[in-house]
């Protein structure tokens, strides 16, 4: 079998070191669909050297190079199609905001193997640390298509319960018909999201937005709207690829109040709110 789940788990801890500029982070907000308008003040901060504030969903890019996904796919016992893999959830920790410029460790590891029948779900886990100690840990969801039905555990099934009553806030955000071009440019080659050949080869009908380009711009809304700007804010931020969004469609963001918390779903407006984000809570202070 491809997928040797006992072995990948068992598997040492690696390390990689990464290293980022603000060129980096600027290009990363970029990507995200930040700079418009160009000029406004809230804007700036994603944009201009002098002002920059850095978006914790950054560090899903941070010091680029293969995301987690990929990255997990050269894991001892782990020998799988790329085609048959999907990103199914991410979650981030902050434990300090992240610096504009910035030099860390990054340990990966995974920590957990699920039989989910028809599929396998494995859960990586990263923890980044610098001179002055720990800066994230982040978890990445892989579901990987055919390699179920080894008798392994199924895993949590639970989910939370979805939000209640009308959202506090409505927000539509387009989709450039490039960003899935521009957002490679960080670091995730996948051609899932720029060749027709190879996303009709995975079953889509054309290239896809990356998962965590939605997770970004989802982020970015609720720090623009709700935290009042301040990227410093975020403590936690995790959730649940539901669907994909295609370059040119427009994201419609339903966002709910909680204590010390804002619930998300995102769905794609022109498939009538096809669900492409779930299950998304951002923590804060």
């Amino acid at each position: 079998m491809p997928l040797d789940a006992a072995r990948a788990i068992a598997a040492a801890p690696r390390t990689r070191e990464l290293a980022w500029t603000a060129k980096d982070v600027q290009l990363y907000h970029l990507a995200l669909g930040a700079g418009v308008p160009a000029t406004d003040p809230g804007e700036l901060r994603y944009t201009l050297e002098t002002r920059l504030h850095v978006l914790p969903a950054f560090a899903t890019v941070a010091g680029g190079g293969e995301p987690g996904v990929i990255a997990a796919l050269s894991v001892p016992g782990v020998d799988v199609d790329l085609a048959a893999v999907l990103h199914a959830g991410q979650s981030l920790t902050v434990h300090r905001p992240v610096p504009v410029t910035g030099r860390a460790s990054a340990t990966s590891r995974i920590t957990a193997a699920y039989d989910k029948g028809g599929a396998a779900l494995l859960v990586q886990r990263t923890d980044v640390a610098d001179a002055e100690g720990p800066l994230w840990t982040d978890e990445a969801l892989v579901h990987v298509r055919g390699e179920g039905g080894w008798g392994g555990e199924r895993g949590p099934s639970a989910r939370p319960a979805p939000p209640s009553g009308a959202p506090d806030l409505v927000v539509d955000r387009p989709v450039r018909e490039d960003q899935a071009l521009l957002y490679r440019l960080t670091g995730d080659l996948n051609p899932l999201h720029a060749d027709p050949g190879f996303a009709a080869h995975a079953g889509f009908e054309r290239p896809v937005l990356h998962g965590l380009c939605t997770y970004g711009m989802t982020l970015k809304t609720v720090v623009d709207t709700l935290l009042d700007g301040d990227v410093t804010r975020v403590r936690a931020y995790t959730t649940r690829f539901a669907g994909v969004a295609y370059p040119g469609e427009t994201l419609r963001l339903r966002m709910w109040r909680t204590p010390g918390a804002v619930r998300v779903t995102v769905g794609a407006v022109e498939r009538t709110e096809a669900p492409v984000l779930a299950d998304t809570t951002v923590t804060h202070s």
